[in-house]
């Protein structure tokens, strides 16, 4: 593998300026993530995508936001503007549980440190920011500022939050992936706009003066959103809000949003049309070291330990799941590389030293996208459908798979790789869908054989969320016979190739439509299935989903019909206890609520054949008994930190 010097990265520190020969910088990008030079984080891709364009530009890595703010302060002021780039991940998600708790590691950071970056480190920059440099303009990108580009309910502080530019005092928001849109905002400053002028910009977001929108008109297509001040009085015309926001952000031909938020109005520019092969190539062919920078050497970063032998080969996702944001953030029409450039990539994975000739994954945001889109491109243009595969299958959706068995087989023919394995989640609704045609429908059994016999690593993921089809219709995924189905080719594949694999469904529980006896069931047919549930997780609430505006609103943002969600603590536990049924502990707990449920059929189908254990009185934990447990339990964290240190 080639020798890199230091000066092969983005410079994060004045002297590595020095080694570039540069007094001065256009653009300072201020990450709350460690600065790993890889194709798969964000301000790695925007760093060397304004480098290609010919701008000079420094990365601050997770900077010190206490004291004197002197990281924020070593670079200077840059000619053109800062770039808050808050991670790969929403900062509140990545540090907490679905129940408030504190993770065990930031995966981000080096060592998996907590204390290297801040809640909202979006806010948080900007405003150390302006107060140092008030009249420097601040861009935010990233997932954190995308999701939270108008009003969204934030469940770490349970209240709706304005638009991010008004809660940080930044200038604008670039939201979903940033190549094209920050190229034109360069292109303009220097073309001598100032930032405040800058309002036609697709994939931008800005506030205006209220009443003086540039160009405003509902005859041209604007769509006004119910304001700010309207959602906190009405939780039903924030869900109403919902559905013009997913869809708009799925189009091809969007319309821009307008939302009031006390004297402005944020502006949500329609996106950017999908990015084309070339232009994705551009952006992955750049000159990444896919390494972390030198300065964390003899560090462990988690997320990139996940990725170093990884290799994405396509933007997009059309699953158009509820809970999900990448659609919101990617949009739904897939671009695939090409594939000379992921053989290009490939190959770089493979002379990395310590590799062992396993890819631990080639896939994308889902794994058997790839190559697919609409067999009619006009028609796709005027789709307003969040998913191209639910309710059912778009017949014009072309879901061959051939494309992707070619990849699949050219990467497994070169003499370096060993195991190419998919790790991203399988739609297996794809490889069961019958169409008109049958040599897709060939291709998508050869390739479901391919998948199972050759690039499984002893485990398949896949995520059939739930059992009960009224939560599976609201989530947006297939029905459960699916998996069933699904699960006897997987078995009958193993058999005849003699292998010995394991099917790893991944279950929710809490999400919206989903009440305690859908839970009891989910553990019914589960232990049926004879599966010991690993994969699971309680619903969290994150911005800018469908699932979340129903979960904090109470109504379907499509249907506006009621809805239920399980909202307290104690809501939340009794649901997810049902994933653990085959646990002797749970077994008190369970059996308790299945009789306040009345519901002895399921009390019977899941413990019948175990041995009994006594049922003690009712009694729920105490206050001062779950401050204790919370007590000891911060106690054990902070000792177990305070070893990890001390090594």
């Amino acid at each position: 593998m080639k020798e890199y010097k230091l000066s092969d990265f983005l410079p994060t520190t004045k002297k590595e300026l020095e080694l570039r020969g540069w007094d001065e910088l256009d653009v300072i990008l201020f990450s709350a993530d460690a600065y790993i030079d890889h194709p798969s984080f964000g301000a790695a891709v925007i760093g060397r995508t304004l480098e290609a364009a010919g701008y000079r530009v420094a990365i601050v890595p997770q900077p010190d936001w206490h004291g004197d703010f002197r990281d924020f302060k070593k670079m200077g002021r840059p000619r053109l503007f800062f770039g808050i780039a808050p991670g790969c991940m929403d900062s509140m998600v990545n540090k907490y549980t679905a129940n408030r708790r504190l993770r065990s590691e930031d995966a981000y950071s080096p060592d998996g440190r907590h204390d290297m970056r801040p809640e909202y480190p979006t806010i948080v920059y900007t405003k150390i920011l302006k107060q140092l440099f008030p009249d420097t303009p601040v861009v935010l990108g990233g997932i954190e500022a995308s999701m939270r580009r108008l009003t969204h309910y934030d469940y770490w502080q349970d209240k709706l939050r304005p638009c991010i530019l008004c809660d940080s005092g930044a200038d604008m928001i670039i939201y979903g992936m940033g190549e094209k849109p920050i190229l034109e905002l360069c292109r303009q400053m220097e073309d001598g706009y100032m930032i405040n002028d800058i309002n036609s910009i697709p994939q931008t977001v800005y506030l205006a003066p209220k009443g003086n929108v540039p160009n405003a008109s509902t005859t041209t297509g604007d769509i006004v959103l119910n304001s700010h001040e309207t959602c906190l009085q009405d939780k039903r015309a924030e869900a109403e809000n919902y559905r013009h926001i997913e869809e708009e952000s799925n189009k091809m031909h969007a319309s821009r949003l307008l939302q009031d938020v006390g004297t402005s109005t944020v502006v949500v520019n329609p996106p950017y049309p999908p990015m084309t092969t070339e232009e994705l190539d551009a952006s992955f062919d750049l000159p990444y070291t896919r390494l972390p920078h030198p300065k964390y050497k003899g560090k462990r970063i988690p997320a990139y330990e996940m990725i170093k032998f990884s290799v994405n080969i396509h933007r997009g996702c059309f699953g158009g799941c509820a809970f999900c944001t990448i659609s919101a953030h990617q949009g739904k029409f897939i671009t695939c590389r090409s594939k000379e450039s992921i053989i290009k990539e490939v190959k770089q994975v493979a002379e990395m030293p310590d590799f062992k000739g396993n890819l631990s994954d080639l896939g994308g945001p889902s794994a058997n996208m790839y190559g697919m889109e609409g067999r009619n491109k006009k028609a796709c243009e005027k789709c307003a459908r969040p998913s191209c595969i639910h309710p059912n299958i778009c017949p014009n959706l072309n879901t061959d798979h051939s494309r992707l068995i070619d990849i699949y087989r050219t990467v497994d023919a070169m003499p370096e790789i060993r195991h190419s394995y998919i790790g991203s989640g399988v739609r297996y609704d794809l490889l069961l869908h019958r169409s008109k045609d049958e040599a897709i429908d060939k291709a998508a059994d050869e390739y479901t054989r391919e998948l199972i016999k050759h690039h499984v690593s002893g485990r398949l993921k896949v995520a059939p969320e739930h059992v009960a089809d009224k939560v599976l219709q609201l989530m947006r995924k297939p029905s459960f016979q699916q998996f069933r189905d699904f699960k006897r080719v997987f078995d009958r594949i193993n058999k005849e190739s003699g292998l010995h694999q394991q099917i790893i469904p991944y279950f929710i529980s809490s999400h919206p439509g989903c009440r305690e006896e859908d839970m009891a069931e989910l553990a019914v047919i589960t232990k049926g299935l004879d599966f010991h549930l690993e994969q699971v997780q309680d619903f969290t609430p994150t911005p800018m989903t469908i699932s979340t505006e129903a979960w904090y609103t109470g109504y379907n943002p499509y249907t506006l019909e009621p809805i239920f969600s399980a909202r307290t603590p104690e809501e939340k536990l009794r649901q997810r206890q049902y994933f653990f049924w085959y646990k002797p502990e749970m077994r008190r707990d369970i059996e308790r609520s299945l009789r306040n449920l009345n519901r002895p059929d399921l009390q019977k189908k899941l413990f019948g054949n175990m041995p009994h254990y006594a049922v003690g009185p009712t009694r729920q934990p105490s206050r001062n008994e779950n401050n204790r447990a919370t007590d000891n339990s911060k106690k054990r964290k902070e000792k177990k930190r305070g070893r990890n240190s001390r090594d």
